[in-house]
């Protein structure tokens, strides 16, 4: 074992829903600290450019194919990977989506696309690579939440249903694993722009109402999750499971801007 716990030189990440956003700063991530990768989405098509970025950084990277709505995709996908590469140290459950709606607004199809993806995709992609990690007695699995598993949000009922679910689903699979050498713990971003919520960062009034609830002051920066993945996917982590790591610049706290009274002189 290298000396840095951080060190992920001759690991192999797998990162789901790595076409665009926060799943290509997770590769970018784990590739700068070492792993070579394999990356999914629904269209491989849709990743021969960051294929090549990564490639360009000296690392092995396998395109994938993946629906994670369908369970034959995912075993195919899954089949596919352990043959290129044989053993799978880390798994990154990135691939979700949203659809932002009133409660009262939400169709039935609405509520099975965002949980489906998010929730029974995670579950089901977890449970295909683990069958290849128990073998080693090692694992690495990193499912992505967000600050929706541990706050509610008006207009979000679907998606903060699949996240507060993704956190108790990484509760219950670190007790099932626990005892193979697998580690799983949930990354919970807060509120970081990405293709999903851009429209909401065109609006500066609610940047602004954000930003006052934020005690960092600011909304998230890509990059500003970059250690907490590498955290949870390296040796530093190893004695960390079934926890959520809420990377959200203190929303979370529930802090609200106050006026501080001045001392009396």
């Amino acid at each position: 074992m290298s000396e840095n716990l951080f060190d992920l030189s001759g690991q192999m990440a797998l990162i789901t829903g790595a076409s665009r956003g926060l799943g290509q700063y997770f590769g970018r991530a784990l590739a700068k600290a070492g792993a070579d990768l394999i990356i999914t989405s629904r269209r491989r098509g849709d990743l021969s450019e960051f294929a090549g970025e990564i490639e360009a950084m000296g690392r092995r990277v396998v395109p994938l194919e993946l629906d994670v709505r369908d369970h034959a995709s995912i075993q195919k996908m899954a089949e596919e990977a352990q043959a290129a590469v044989g053993q799978i140290h880390i798994l990154v459950n990135n691939a979700g989506c949203n659809i932002r709606k009133l409660a009262l607004e939400v169709t039935w199809d609405d509520w099975n696309l965002v949980v489906e993806t998010n929730l029974r995709g995670s579950f089901f992609v977890a449970q295909a690579i683990a069958w290849g990690m128990i073998p080693h007695g090692y694992g690495r699995i990193v499912n992505i939440g967000s600050v929706t598993s541990v706050f509610g949000y008006a207009g979000l009922g679907p998606y903060t249903a699949s996240r507060g679910g993704i956190r108790q689903l990484t509760m219950s699979l670190a007790d099932d694993w626990g005892r193979h050498g697998i580690t799983v713990n949930c990354l919970a971003p807060g509120w970081f722009k990405t293709a999903q919520n851009q429209v909401m960062y065109e609006n500066a009034e609610w940047v602004e109402y954000l930003k006052e609830r934020i005690p960092l002051k600011r909304p998230g920066a890509p990059n500003d999750l970059d250690g907490a993945i590498v955290f949870l996917a390296s040796e530093a982590s190893r004695y960390v499971t079934g926890q959520t790591l809420l990377v959200d610049g203190g929303i979370s706290t529930g802090a609200m801007q106050a006026t501080v009274p001045k001392r009396d002189r």
